[in-house]
């Protein structure tokens, strides 16, 4: 573009102040020229429906209301739209592409925060920190290791489900470990999972051999529950889940009978629903850790995700590429 393109923000007001600080805005508004300082947070109104009028790159974020072809009609002028955010998924209306509009996510950025979380509760899972904590808190004495299941993370195997964003950065991150790393992905061949440090396997398989399993899957009509009862069977006493992408991708029904029984522990940041009935047993236990889906961009790590965004509008009004962008083709098997 030979002059800055028109700018405007469709998120709640919170995301946009944690993403969106008067530093970034400055450095935003040396790239674009931004229509509106608040977000849209009802893009039918009047006074949305006149900013939309003449923008170029809409920024969404947390709270974006739904975006579809009728919404384009609104926006004439609209040649791409910049999520701060994760994934587009439940906002975006696959139809948006057939009006030739680019679309970018931060996922990658959110896929950071997500990643480091994995890594520690595969650290913490393996240390066995939960039942020892609850250990403690009973006895209030030194630990006793005699009913534990192993300890430790030397030499141990971890599973990776789903070459996705996270998963690719959860392999990255593992590499600090003394441990084999295995991939379960259809999407990958074997020399792409070489090439992210890890052996490719079947599920059933990497449930049978791993130490831990950590999933990373998109949920779709194909992914959900695909940690059922009889992939849990198939895991060794002891060995730990950690969930944090999507509840419904684990049988929360089937867990449950296996924590209770103490067999296997678990690390779940998301479940099924969510949040879990206060009569649930996985609240109580001590080999399982619960945590508010707090693993994705919280705090200062929201940050991140607006940085990426105006770096993303900035190498769209240079060039008009996108280093992050999200294609028709992908849209439908993307987290």
């Amino acid at each position: 573009m030979s002059r800055l393109p028109r700018v405007a923000f469709a998120m709640d007001r919170e995301a946009h102040a944690a993403a969106f600080a008067p530093a970034l805005m400055r450095r935003l508004r040396a790239v674009a020229e931004v229509l509106f300082d608040e977000p849209l947070a009802d893009l039918h109104s009047d006074q949305a429906r006149s900013v939309l009028g003449t923008t170029e790159i809409l920024l969404t974020g947390w709270g974006v209301p739904p975006i579809d072809s009728a919404l384009l009609d609104s926006a004439p002028d609209l040649r791409a739209i910049v999520h701060a955010a994760g994934t587009v998924r439940t906002f975006l209306d696959p139809e948006v592409f057939d009006h030739g509009i680019r679309v970018s996510s931060c996922a990658s950025a959110n896929a950071t925060p997500v990643a480091e979380f994995a890594l520690a509760c595969t650290v913490f899972g393996l240390k066995r920190a939960g039942r020892f904590a609850a250990q403690l808190r009973e006895s209030k004495a030194v630990r006793d290791v005699r009913r534990m299941p192993p300890i430790g993370t030397y030499r141990v195997t971890v599973g990776v489900v789903g070459a996705s964003r996270v998963g690719r950065e959860m392999l990255r991150l593992l590499r600090s470990l003394d441990a084999e790393i295995l991939l379960s992905d259809p999407f990958i061949s074997d020399a792409d999972a070489a090439e992210l440090g890890a052996t490719l396997v079947s599920l059933p398989d990497l449930c049978r051999l791993s130490d831990v399993v950590s999933i990373h899957a998109p949920l779709t009509p194909q992914t959900a529950g695909m940690i059922g009862a009889a992939e849990l069977a198939l895991m060794r006493d002891g060995t730990v889940l950690v969930n944090t992408a999507r509840g419904a991708l684990v049988d929360t029904e089937a867990l449950t009978a296996e924590v209770v029984s103490g067999r296997l522990d678990a690390y779940l940041d998301v479940v099924h629903p969510e949040p879990l009935p206060p009569e649930s047993p996985l609240y109580r236990l001590p080999n399982v850790t619960l945590t508010p889906h707090i693993a994705g961009a919280l705090g200062n790590e929201i940050a991140r995700l607006g940085e990426l965004a105006v770096a993303e509008t900035a190498r769209f009004a240079a060039n008009g590429t996108f280093e992050h962008e999200v294609r028709p083709a992908d849209f439908a098997i993307i987290a």
